[in-house]
């Protein structure tokens, strides 16, 4: 049965206005396009309203973390070099992004790292079964800085509660932001869920697990703050 089916959390998720993404305008490489059309059918998973085969997609048994947004992949790749004992999921709907990830993928030769070109609130919704990730990243998403558009963040209490539940007990959502009133917002709306515990009291540092992006290495410098959320399946 899909999950979604008798989760009435899901279901609400699935069906609000809330995206993971907002469709922007961007030029894809030539070279990013034909790692979209050679290697997404290599490396990509397609969408389906139906329970993502973990195992048979990754074609072996390991925990699963979840990654929303990667961007152009950069941290993404490395991070799936660094624990090749872990299989990574990367969720991006935008196609230079998809197609930059996807050439690291092959150039790096990461066997552990499967992509999705969908919304991230529908892959969770109708992909991941409750209990089945080891972890979730969802490293700057979008912050929607004008107070009226606030209501567009992704991280929002109705997803938290969903991505809580795909936890596995003793997983992880680790979150990062360098928008201060989303952090407090984050910190807010992760510290009320009954399914998640802070790992710390109050922000976390950065873990040495996401590494250092030269933008945010560059506004540290200019003085720019980097809050982390490291929380806990219960």
């Amino acid at each position: 049965m899909i999950a979604d089916e008798q989760d009435p959390a899901a279901a609400d998720a699935a069906h609000r206005p809330i995206r993971s993404f907002v469709l922007r305008q961007g030029r894809t490489s030539p070279a990013q396009d034909r790692a979209c059309r050679e290697l997404l059918p290599v490396y990509g998973i397609e969408y389906a309203e139906a329970p993502l085969d973990f195992e048979a997609a990754f074609g072996r048994k390991a925990s699963v973390v979840l990654e929303i947004g990667f961007g152009m992949g950069e941290t993404t790749a490395a991070i799936a070099a660094a624990q090749a004992g872990t299989n990574f999921l990367g969720i991006e709907v935008h196609r230079p992004g998809v197609g930059a990830l996807l050439a690291r993928v092959a150039a790096q030769s990461l066997t552990n790292l499967r992509v999705i070109r969908h919304d991230a609130v529908e892959v969770v919704t109708h992909m991941i079964v409750p209990g089945a990730l080891g972890g979730v990243h969802v490293f700057f998403p979008d912050p929607w800085p004008k107070k009226r558009h606030h209501k567009r963040r992704l991280l929002q209490p109705g997803f938290v509660h969903l991505l809580a539940q795909r936890l596995a007990p003793g997983g992880y959502l680790h979150a990062a932001t360098d928008w201060e009133d989303y952090a407090h917002e984050m910190l807010a709306t992760f510290s009320a869920e009954p399914l998640l515990v802070n790992s710390v009291e109050g922000f976390a540092p950065r873990p040495s697990t996401r590494p250092l992006t030269k933008f945010e290495a560059r506004g540290t410098k200019l003085g720019h703050g980097t809050w982390d959320l490291v929380f806990r399946r219960g």
